[in-house]
């Protein structure tokens, strides 16, 4: 499991005074290029080789300007083109549950914008943050 911190700014706040659902995503997506730099992977647009089939976010609670937040992210399947990802983000304080999102990855050629199958040693490494959940 990878473990990526974050804290709320107040802009990602809306006017209920809460996290507004849009900035989930973004923290997801900084979880990901966290758990991609992990992998050993720059984030280059030059020889990227992924790309982001899908994207969920269920809301299990609030979240606050100026908290502190864990975002936990695992491997839940591994296939030939593509790997699916959980992700769980908890309060660092209280530990409180905040919200669980789910992405599938593919591994992608930009310059023949084909899939491509992924190499050994992304599967081996994958297979190191790789948990059964259920969601």
């Amino acid at each position: 499991m990878h473990e990526a911190r974050m804290r709320v700014r107040f802009c990602e706040t809306d006017a209920l005074g809460h996290v507004n659902n849009t900035s989930y995503f973004i923290y997801l997506e900084d979880a990901r290029v966290q758990f991609f730099e992990a992998l050993g992977y720059c984030m280059s647009s030059g020889d990227w080789p992924f790309i982001l089939a899908r994207a969920t976010c269920d809301f299990r609670g609030q979240a606050y300007f100026n908290e502190h937040l864990i975002i936990k992210t695992s491997v839940m399947k591994i296939g030939k083109k593509s790997f699916t990802v959980h992700h769980e983000i908890t309060e660092q304080e209280s530990g409180r549950l905040i919200a669980q999102g789910e992405a599938v990855i593919v591994t992608y050629n930009f310059k023949t914008e084909e899939t491509e199958e992924m190499p050994d040693h992304l599967v081996d490494q994958l297979k190191n943050y790789a948990v059964r959940i259920n969601i």
